[in-house]
């Protein structure tokens, strides 16, 4: 971002200043917006570092007070301590503070330099009310955890957030700008106290720490502003870190919508390879969700023993094929008579299945037998086009072969949870492998040239050229049972609709990207609806159809 900045300023001739200044009117607006845009006693304190990120304060502070706001500024430091565009707004805010009430100026702003804990303590103990209180201490710089003076303000503005202050009329609303202070902007983990904001107004484009948890759950409601910095600039950034947007998955869907003449062929047919006799649940899960997603053709393979379950469950509209088991009775050295296991006629029948559909998925509910393991790698290894690999079926191929790898024709598609991931990766029970889920994600995903879906808060889709997009949707509603089976048929049921209008030309990351999405938004709407602790699985595929209408109202109509 810094360079993005310079570029800015470099290239295009734009005064830093006037970008400091653009950043405090986005700030602005975004605060004023809470408050019915009244200003006219919105009692504001702002806390300002030395830095760019207290010259942004400064600014927003004379906005504000501009506007008719009450506005305190206190900079934990002296003006003559400051530099550059900082000092010139902080030089403004001093300025506007002398101005004498009654001689036409219209500013209400107090600024106060606090150069010690003794000041600070002091304005404490004077126990003020506010509506606002704007944290504009530290920007994108920190690398440290805050201590001192800095320290002691973050935890009064916990305090104050937890209603641990009772002499407030109310509780103010807290707003950071950039970031909260105390978090370092390049990284997803805390590296000590922060300040727990209501709402972050960031610059430009969010940081790794305004959207990767658990340093994002700090950050409040997060507002993306732009400052006035040339798209080009940001699309040329070397970061190949990126966040999903509404935009991205509403392309997807325009480009795949049905279209007078399309019929079940062109939206392409999804396999599902899942399911047991003890969990015949996982597989109508995940042919259901892959129904509902779009797709026009779904079957379920399923072992012979599982296959009345399946049946008398999933969806009338999706297909059901049964794979061949063989009892332990017809096999030598055995007492359970009744133990069933996939046999190499099963391998043989869903490998001829595969042959015929545009996307698979296995894994859900295929037990961690021997026989299972045997037939996922006889799957994946003559696979001849996509194969989403999930639970069991991830399971099956841990630790992840080396000699294992997508392929441009054929891709993979994982979608672990973070035990899963582990194993995959053979770390050690004790091992913190995942401490940076993002390059975790990427460089398993580059090594082995596929794509990686690694499941938690903030699900992360990795590419094989590096890429990892973070996906915004979804609620911990969704950490229940079936969900990842959900997930997968709708993955499974995206790229086969892209298969299926685009053939070998289909872009499979952006088909999973997209499948992310939507089911997240889907879960977000069946929680909107019964609430998180009541949502179960199959609701996620309920609003399948609300997410997408949400997202192309105008490609769901009837023409």
């Amino acid at each position: 971002m810094r360079e993005v900045d310079r570029l800015t300023t470099e290239r295009y001739a734009t005064p830093s200043l006037l970008l400091m200044e653009t950043a405090a009117n986005a700030s602005a607006r975004a605060i004023i917006s809470r408050f019915s845009n009244d200003t006219s006693n919105l009692r504001t304190l702002i806390l300002c570092g030395r830095g760019n990120n207290g010259g942004d304060g400064a600014a927003l502070a004379r906005i504000l007070s501009l506007k008719g706001a009450p506005v305190e500024v206190i900079l934990f430091g002296r003006v003559e301590d400051t530099s550059g565009d900082a000092r010139t707004n902080f030089e403004i805010a001093r300025q506007l503070d002398s101005a004498t009430p009654g001689t036409g100026s219209a500013a209400r702003l107090t600024f106060t330099e606090c150069t010690d804990e003794a000041t600070w303590g002091a304005f404490q103990s004077a126990r003020k009310d506010y509506d606002v209180i704007v944290d504009a201490l530290f920007g994108t710089g920190l690398t440290r955890p805050l201590e001192g003076i800095y320290a002691k303000v973050v935890g009064h503005l916990a305090q104050i957030r937890d209603g641990r202050r009772g002499h407030f009329e109310r509780r103010p609303l807290v707003v950071s700008l950039d970031l909260p202070s105390g978090l370092n902007a390049d990284t997803a983990e805390l590296i000590g106290y922060a300040v727990q904001a209501d709402l972050t107004v960031t610059f430009t484009a969010p940081k790794p720490a305004n959207i990767l948890p658990p340093a994002s759950y700090a950050n409040g409601e997060l507002i993306v502003a732009d400052i006035g910095s040339p798209v080009a600039l940001v699309d040329d950034a070397a970061s190949q870190l990126f966040l999903t947007e509404e935009g991205d998955a509403r392309a997807w869907l325009e480009q795949t919508r049905y279209r007078p003449g399309s019929y079940k062929n062109t939206h392409g047919h999804a396999l599902v390879i899942a399911g047991s006799r003890q969990m015949s649940g996982a597989a109508v899960l995940c042919g259901n969700a892959a129904m509902r997603s779009g797709a026009g053709l779904v079957t379920i393979a399923t072992p012979a023993s599982a296959l009345p379950a399946v049946a008398a469950r999933v969806m009338p509209e999706v297909m059901t094929a049964e794979l061949a088991e063989t009892t332990q009775a017809e096999q030598p050295c055995t007492t359970d008579a009744d133990e069933r296991t996939l046999g190499e006629t099963a391998i043989e029948q869903a490998l001829h299945l595969a042959a015929r559909a545009d996307a698979v998925a296995i894994g859900p509910g295929l037990t961690s037998a021997e026989a299972v393991r045997r037939l996922v790698h006889a799957i994946v290894a003559r696979r001849t086009a996509p194969v989403v690999i999930d639970a069991d079926g991830l399971n099956a191929l841990a630790p992840w072969p080396a000699d294992l790898r997508g392929t441009n024709a054929a891709p993979l598609i994982l979608t672990p949870h973070p035990g899963e991931m582990r194993r995959l990766t053979g770390a050690d029970a004790g091992q913190d492998s995942l401490a940076n889920r993002g390059r975790a994600a990427r460089d398993f995903a580059v090594a082995h040239q596929l794509i990686l879906v690694l499941k938690g808060a903030r699900t992360l889709i990795a590419a094989p050229d590096g890429r990892v997009a973070v996906n915004p949707t979804g609620n911990a509603g969704t950490g229940t049972a079936g969900a990842g089976d959900t997930l997968t048929g709708i993955i499974t049921g995206f790229i086969a609709q892209s298969r299926g209008a685009f053939g070998d030309a289909a872009d499979v990351y952006a088909a999973t990207v997209a499948a992310v999405y939507v089911a997240g938004l889907a879960s977000d709407l069946a929680a909107h609806e019964l609430g998180m602790r009541a949502m179960v699985a199959s609701d996620i595929s309920r609003q399948l159809g609300a997410a997408v209408r949400a997202l192309d109202p105008a490609g769901e109509r009837p023409s």
